[in-house]
């Protein structure tokens, strides 16, 4: 693994888990970054105990001992998960051109950040590319000798990207209609299962009655612009949020949770840019997990249980 101080900014989103938030920031300060964007969401007045923890959240990633250029956007009110990553996203691509993008729960190896360092570097100006993943949930169905590959869905936690991908993004899935009409799933997955998958979700963030999440707007962007995402060889984040305590992950799932592992360089390139469609339909089936979940979650808090 390479070794030299870390020059790819890093934005790091907090919240209200001390816990987890000082093992991420842990991994982030072995790496030091010479630049370091802190993004905080405010805590919820009714909820006992939620101030002090994202007080304590906020003294942990503030406490930097390693020569770096801080930047800080807390939010004094709670905004939500989706309000908050999305107005967080925008205001770290308002500053840097490209960023390592963490979360609270998503722990990474220490390769992770010379992985994404590296291909945001080859892949920058390519419109083709439209993030790098951390994250492989399913390694063990991959026949390849390259150190990562091209997804069509690809994930979040963990991950990196450019401010010009990011200006694409649709948060309103503004044009959703006319592709739906033209059934444009239907020319990018060879599933009909998967393209009624991905229309209820579409639908559902359209006329703004689906969970209160930012992803699969992400998700939306990327496959109207033809946009892959590179996803590695081996698994290099460890979701560490899921139990009591988190938004969207409450419950627990050994297929969503694999140790993060060493990426080996120097990097194998693949020889193509041809998405594994025969990978991603492991991944899809996956990829409905937690969607479950925030459903549920959402008629339980519609419900008042």
């Amino acid at each position: 693994m390479q070794t030299e101080r870390l020059q790819t900014p890093v934005a790091l989103f907090i919240f209200n888990r001390p816990g987890t938030t000082r093992l991420v920031f842990d991994a982030i300060s072995k790496a030091r970054p010479a630049k370091l964007l802190l993004i905080a969401d405010g805590p919820r007045m009714n909820r006992k105990g939620e101030p002090e923890a994202c007080r304590q959240a906020r003294e942990i990633v503030t406490c930097v001992d390693w020569p770096c250029e801080v930047l800080i956007e807390f939010a004094d009110e709670n905004l939500g998960c989706q309000q908050r990553i999305i107005s967080g996203l925008d205001w770290v691509f308002s500053l840097v051109e490209e960023a390592i993008i963490l979360e609270d729960d998503c722990l990474p190896d220490p390769s992770f950040f010379y992985f994404c360092q590296e291909l945001l570097k080859k892949y920058c100006g390519d419109a083709r590319v439209g993030s790098i993943s951390g994250t492989n949930l399913v390694e063990k169905y991959l026949n390849t000798t390259a150190s990562y590959y091209f997804s069509q869905l690809g994930g979040i936690w963990g991950w990196a990207t450019w401010r010009s991908a990011w200006l694409r993004y649709d948060r309103h899935l503004a044009d959703w209609p006319t592709l739906k009409q033209g059934k444009i799933l239907s020319e990018i997955f060879d599933e009909a299962k998967t393209v009624a998958y991905w229309t209820r979700i579409f639908d559902a963030m359209y006329e703004n009655n689906g969970p209160s999440t930012w992803d699969y707007q992400w998700v939306y962007t990327n496959l109207k612009n033809n946009a892959l995402t590179i996803v590695p060889s081996v698994n290099l984040i460890a979701n560490i949020g899921f139990g009591p305590g988190a938004t969207h992950t409450p419950g627990t799932d050994s297929r969503l949770t694999p140790p993060a592992r060493n990426m080996k360089f120097p990097l194998k390139h693949p020889s193509s840019l041809v998405p594994l469609r025969s990978i991603d339909r492991h991944y899809q089936s996956l990829y409905g997990e937690p969607i479950i979940q925030r459903v549920k979650q959402k008629i339980r808090r519609i419900a008042g249980a």
